[in-house]
This record gives structure tokens, C-alpha cells and sequence, in this order.
């Protein structure tokens, strides 16, 4: 059974805040968010598979990915990084290549619970709640959901060979 994820959308707000706690280190989690071959392991549905096109983890540097499903479809995805403090805190952009021009802001805290958990809070700031609402109704909450499942999973394996 895997820990719950909190994802709260405010009615009239134009953010989203995530909050899920993990059974392994901060220093591992992290890693998972900021190591490419980690992040193409977890990022997103059962359903898909990520490949990276390019992923530079510190400030000033860019991601660009697309999630395949099996049905042939492509998902480009992109951003980029504007504070990586290890292992504390990331804050990007993302953009949807299917929503150009839909910018949000995302940041994330990785908070040391102690014996080996690790607490992540996320911020989505959109530059509309239109936006906002658009992006939940894309279905992002099975995405966040049975991506944090697989990340469990990568987090479970790194855990082992650490």
C-alpha cells in the first residue's frame, strides 16, 4: 500500500499544491527528481513511457521529455530549472507542448521526516484558473498518482543497492 497523495485545487485559485510522503532518505528522493535516468523511470502514468530528450538539473538548466502511450500518442513536455538546491528544493517551469504559451510555475520542497522518510511539497502557480482547471481536467491526477506509485518503486530499488 502506498502512501496518499494530496493534491488541492482551491475553487477561484490559480495553483494546485501536491503533497506526498515517501518511504526512503530525502538525498534519494531527490536524486529520483533530478537524475534523468531516475525521472524516465517514474514521471507519469502506468500506461506510458518517458523518454528524456534533455534534462540539466541545476539553475538554468532545461528539461524537455515526451511521455508515449500504446496507443502511439506523443506528450511533449518541457521547462526550465531555476533554483535546484540539493537536497531541498527545485523550482522550474513546465510547459505542455499541446498548451504552448500555458506556462506554470512549479516549486518543490523535499522535507527530512526522519527515519528515512521524506515529505514533498509541490506548487503549481498558473498564470490563470483557467489554466489550472484545464490542466487538472487533462487528467493530471492519475498521472501524479500512479506516477508517485512507480517512483515508490524506483525509490524501493535505490533504497536495496544504496
Amino acid at each position: 500500500m502506498s502512501n496518499p497523495t494530496t493534491i488541492t485545487a482551491q475553487p477561484g485559485q490559480s495553483f494546485v499544491d501536491i503533497v506526498r510522503e515517501f518511504d526512503a532518505p530525502r538525498d534519494l528522493v531527490f536524486r529520483a527528481f533530478t537524475e534523468p535516468e531516475l525521472v524516465r523511470q517514474w514521471l507519469g502514468p502506468h500506461r506510458i513511457t518517458t523518454e528524456i530528450r534533455e534534462f540539466d538539473a541545476v539553475a538554468g538548466g532545461a528539461y524537455s521529455y515526451v511521455h508515449r502511450d500504446d496507443d502511439g500518442g506523443a506528450y511533449g513536455f518541457r521547462g526550465i530549472f531555476h533554483t535546484v538546491v540539493a537536497p531541498e528544493r527545485i523550482i522550474q517551469t513546465f510547459e505542455f507542448d499541446g498548451a504552448p504559451h500555458q506556462v506554470s510555475l512549479e516549486s518543490m520542497t523535499f522535507e527530512d521526516l526522519g527515519d528515512g522518510r521524506t515529505r514533498c511539497s509541490g506548487r503549481s502557480a498558473f498564470l490563470a484558473a483557467e489554466a489550472r482547471d484545464a490542466m487538472i481536467s487533462s487528467g493530471m491526477e492519475v498521472g501524479v498518482n500512479e506516477g508517485y506509485e512507480r517512483l515508490d518503486v524506483v525509490l524501493s530499488s535505490l533504497s536495496v543497492t544504496s
